[in-house]
């Protein structure tokens, strides 16, 4: 059905855009094998009539959502035609100087191992069809750099097109402290790359507050949920500020913890200062910050905090959560 379709727009915009006067209904009708094989000739029945009649609305209306310009024009005797003009058709030619296509190919190469890699690819290649000069190559090598976003979430396209549309999810959450996850009800507001990681930013109807979700902890399939979002999106969403204040980015103050020598490079980039103790360990000062604790439970029997006392006492019951499961 669907090629059906796609054939029978094919043939009404080849009709319109070839003519060098206006067709009317009767004429498209009759000329085009779909309307002709399904409805019979111009002069058939009056529910025949008004079946091609909706059906062409419907044809014209999505020839025009593509983009496709065309003009009724109403003749002496007063019957309406159609046609679309070459001239009102036909894209002024693209030019690009060099800086321009190097933006282009460089936001190209972004998604090159994402699933936006063909959509990506799809859009250079219509602005190749569009004029774009065959000496200019958007893929072509500007420079030491080259960007990557990877995404391996299985979650991530589901949860694109979730934001995209302003549609409610459900998944299941495993937090770093859980030993088993949980399911979430999230109204998806933005996605971000921090780090290496992905994260949702969305309203969680649950906790009824907004939150941040890694997509790595998220298992099994997201799925889509009916119903409008209860909850405004706000203008701006501070993904990375989140999770930058989670991870101790936003810090007023000092933590000192023992780190296994060659271990927990995260931890050592962060560090103001490194002590060598002995014995295969090092002692780190580090940033503290809302979340730290979460974020040194992952590095498990690598990590032991020195102080301050809360510090480690929050590691402490956090990874005696993790091992009641």
């Amino acid at each position: 059905m669907a090629i059906a379709k796609a054939e029978r727009l094919m043939n009404l915009a080849l009709c319109l855009l070839g003519t060098r006067r206006p067709l009317s209904k009767r004429e498209l009708r009759d000329s085009i094998e779909a309307y002709v094989e399904a409805f019979g000739p111009g002069n058939g029945a009056t529910g025949s009539d008004d079946s091609f009649n909706r059906m062409f609305e419907r044809d014209k209306d999505d020839l025009r959502e593509l983009g496709l310009v065309i003009e009724t024009v109403e003749n002496l005797d007063g019957e309406v035609g159609y046609l679309a003009r070459r001239d009102s058709n036909r894209l002024p030619a693209i030019t690009l100087d060099a800086e321009e296509a190097a933006a282009l190919g460089l936001a190209a190469k972004v998604w090159q191992q994402a699933r936006l890699a063909g959509a990506a690819s799809g859009a250079l290649q219509k602005l190749r069809a569009a004029g774009l000069p065959e000496d200019v190559d958007p893929y072509g090598s500007h420079g030491a750099l080259e960007p990557r976003i990877p995404v391996h979430e299985a979650a991530f396209e589901p949860l694109m097109l979730a934001c995209r549309d302003r549609r409610p999810v459900a998944f299941d959450y495993r937090k770093a402290t859980a030993a088993h996850p949980e399911q979430r009800h999230v109204e998806p507001w933005a996605l971000e790359c921090w780090r290496g990681h992905w994260y949702l930013a969305g309203w969680d109807r649950d906790r009824g507050a907004e939150r941040v979700f890694r997509l790595s902890r998220i298992t099994g399939k997201v799925r889509s949920r009916s119903g409008r979002y209860t909850a405004p999106v706000p203008d701006v969403v501070t993904v990375r500020e989140t999770v930058a204040s989670w991870a101790g980015e936003v810090a007023d103050r000092s933590a000192r913890i023992r780190l296994r020598a060659g271990s927990g490079y995260p931890l050592r980039a962060k560090a103001t200062s490194v002590r060598e103790l002995g014995d295969g360990w090092d002692e780190l000062e580090i940033p503290y910050g809302h979340g730290l604790d979460a974020w040194l439970v992952e590095f498990g029997p690598d990590v032991v905090v020195l102080e301050p006392a809360e510090l480690r006492a929050d590691v402490v019951d956090r990874l005696r959560a993790v091992a009641k499961g």
